[in-house]
């Protein structure tokens, strides 16, 4: 049968290293996940109450840019964390941010354009703007800038129609302040570039908070999720803010493209906005998780590594120790029984020397998981 070029993708390695711990787990193994960016907490009590009392009610298609009331939520919660007035008719509600990126590619950019993305950086961009048959272009970060482009990476590459950013950014859990995220977003009004930012781990981090781009101009698309900050992985819902005279062009694509987020899920959604408290306590242990990581991973031998400003990633230098990340991760789960993500899911290019250190599980797993790599590399010395 015949087949598309646009489905020649990547694979996402992190999922391929899931379903290799998921197999050393049916086989009687205890694995200690630090490979996936997932909150090992549950949805927020509050969500999980709201679901419950609606489900004697039917659930079916709301309209497709989601529920009013959850739209006008979100909008509540950037005059809460930015004092940004944003008008709930801009917010549309998604099927993760996965969906939102599907509809910002789709309505921003045309078969063979050009968009940029740093590297290190989320691997799902890539693949799909492939599958719309639009070119990604790598920037390569540098260790100076924190791994976080700048406009100095960008000005030498021609012919680019976007740009995408993520702050704080996966893999590397770094962030962009004010002016430089400022710089990024002048950079592309000043080339014509669609500017693109991805806010999905804001809510975490461990100093000052996240700016978003909204606080600095209404010309970005904003995209962020549920999955996080809200511990909400699975239910699949998330949200993005578009400048005004684009809304009825995506809400087109959203209808024919998922006719509306899923009902149950934004329901639940809506509770969890009311469970911030919660979620401050799950920050909480994250920050504790973090100085755990500060602390074991160089004891363990992963020395080469830069302070995550938020996120839950510690992205670690491992040149010293292997060319081949991918086969060292395996011999690392296989090993110790430990989890973790190669760089090249994030680099295609340099990747191939770092690893992924992910502590958004419990505490104790974080403990458990530094004290067998401590002695997986001690026998490995």
């Amino acid at each position: 049968m015949r087949i598309s070029k646009r489905g020649e993708v990547d694979a996402f390695i992190v999922m391929d290293v899931m379903e290799e711990a998921r197999q050393l787990e049916l086989q009687g193994q205890r694995i200690i996940h630090m490979e996936v960016g997932q909150p090992g907490t549950a949805a927020p009590a509050a969500a999980r109450a709201a679901l419950a009392g609606a489900l004697d009610h039917p659930l079916g298609y709301t309209v497709a840019l989601g529920l009013p009331e959850l739209r006008r939520g979100i909008a509540d919660l950037y005059r809460r964390w930015y004092g940004v007035d944003l008008d709930p008719a801009r917010v549309i509600v998604t099927n993760g941010s996965s969906g939102a990126f599907l509809l910002a590619f789709t309505a921003l950019f045309d078969a063979g354009d050009r968009v940029a993305l740093g590297e290190p950086g989320y691997p799902s961009y890539r693949q799909i703007l492939r599958a719309l048959s639009i070119e990604p272009v790598g920037i390569a970060a540098r260790p100076e800038n924190r791994l976080q482009p700048v406009p100095e990476d960008l000005a030498p590459v021609p012919d680019l129609q976007g740009l995408i950013v993520a702050s704080p950014g996966n893999p590397s859990g770094t962030m962009l302040d004010r002016g430089a995220l400022g710089a990024l977003m002048d950079h592309a009004r000043g080339r014509d570039m669609a500017f693109i930012s991805d806010e999905i781990y804001h809510g975490l981090h461990y100093g000052a908070r996240a700016v978003s781009a909204l606080e600095l101009g209404d010309d970005a698309y904003v995209v962020n999720s549920f999955s996080k900050y809200f511990s909400m992985t699975g239910w699949r819902i998330g949200w993005m803010i578009v400048p005004e005279d684009h809304l009825r062009r995506v809400e087109r694509l959203a209808q024919n493209l998922f006719i509306c987020p899923p009902h149950a899920s934004q329901i639940a959604a809506l509770g969890a906005l009311e469970a911030e408290e919660e979620m401050e306590a799950n920050r909480a242990v994250y920050a504790r998780n973090r100085q755990l990581m500060l602390d074991g991973l160089p004891a363990a031998g992963f020395d080469r590594i830069a302070p995550p400003d938020g996120a839950f990633y510690v992205y670690a230098d491992v040149s010293e120790l292997t060319t081949d990340s991918r086969a060292f991760a395996s011999e690392i789960l296989h090993g110790a029984g430990v989890a973790v993500t190669p760089g090249l899911d994030f680099d295609p290019v340099r990747g191939a020397s770092w690893l992924r250190f992910s502590y958004a599980r419990g505490t104790a797993d974080i403990e458990e998981g530094l004290a067998r790599l401590r002695a997986f590399m001690e026998r490995r010395a």
